[in-house]
């Protein structure tokens, strides 16, 4: 009698706190909503936020909530765009994938683009500080928390196979915590192929570098981000969350990422 009553109190308790994880997850994309819905183009000319934050502009479109992506239309302008690719250009070397036994970066043909990171001086740019804040707030983690912006230039014939954000080695691990989201952002047109895949999401066919696979299949569009969760409602990190960059058919594709980690990384 006394188990009985003593799992009745422990499922409640549970089902309290996965209710209270799925209502804070639709108060952050009812406070997206608010945003775009409450301003227009007409507050640009007196209202420095909303030109930051790009209200009126950027358009929420909810792909998927088991793994949480949102896809984020016109997330940066055009000039922003053409702004990282420009810094980027003259420092991009092999793309680099993380080592699960030694947390350092290492070559594989898992990834096989170019890239650098910005770094902690250019994090202070007026324009490079307008899109953290823009990040930070629609994906509502302090800009503290975030990782330097890496951009990434996929040429043809390249991709980055399936793979976790999060980190499954220590190491990385001890400065910032685990990796809970991450914002994608696409800083070209004109490419063919390159599509960001999520294959544990949805059970419709799309395509990835011109074949038809099973989940979610995000077109490289310029100026638009895929904010996604690596980390589920329960706290742990999200299986579903496994996503790649689809190979390349023709043209370039650049994009810059930007990871969120559970504590202040600086």
């Amino acid at each position: 009698m006394a188990m009985a009553s003593a799992m009745r109190i422990v499922l409640g308790l549970l089902t309290i706190v996965s209710v209270g994880m799925i209502i804070g997850a639709i108060r952050q994309l009812v406070f997206i909503q608010k945003l775009e819905d409450s301003y227009g183009e007409s507050h640009f000319a007196n209202d420095k936020e909303a030109e930051i934050l790009r209200l009126g502009y950027v358009k929420p479109e909810i792909l998927s909530w088991s793994p949480r992506i949102i896809l984020l239309h016109n997330f940066l302008s055009a000039e922003e765009c053409d702004y990282l690719r420009a810094i980027a250009k003259p420092r991009l070397q092999i793309s680099t994938v993380v080592d699960a036994k030694t947390g350092k970066g290492i070559k594989s043909e898992v990834r096989t683009s170019s890239g650098m990171f910005l770094n902690a001086e250019e994090r202070k740019y007026p324009m490079i500080e307008a899109i953290e804040k823009r990040i930070s707030t629609y994906a509502q983690v302090p800009v503290g928390n975030g990782e330097l912006i890496q951009v990434l230039r996929y040429e043809k014939g390249q991709l980055y196979r399936p793979h976790h954000d999060y980190f499954s080695d220590t190491f990385n691990l001890k400065r910032g915590g685990q990796r809970i989201a991450t914002v994608l952002m696409y800083l070209t047109d004109n490419v063919e192929g390159g599509e960001t895949y999520f294959p544990l999401a949805g059970s419709e066919e799309c395509s990835c570098g011109g074949k038809m696979v099973v989940g979610i299949c995000v077109k490289p569009n310029k100026g638009d981000a895929v904010l996604f969760w690596s980390m589920g409602l329960d706290g742990e990190s999200d299986p579903k969350s496994i996503h790649g960059g689809c190979e390349v058919l023709s043209g370039e594709k650049w994009s810059a990422t930007k990871w969120m980690r559970q504590k202040i990384t600086f």
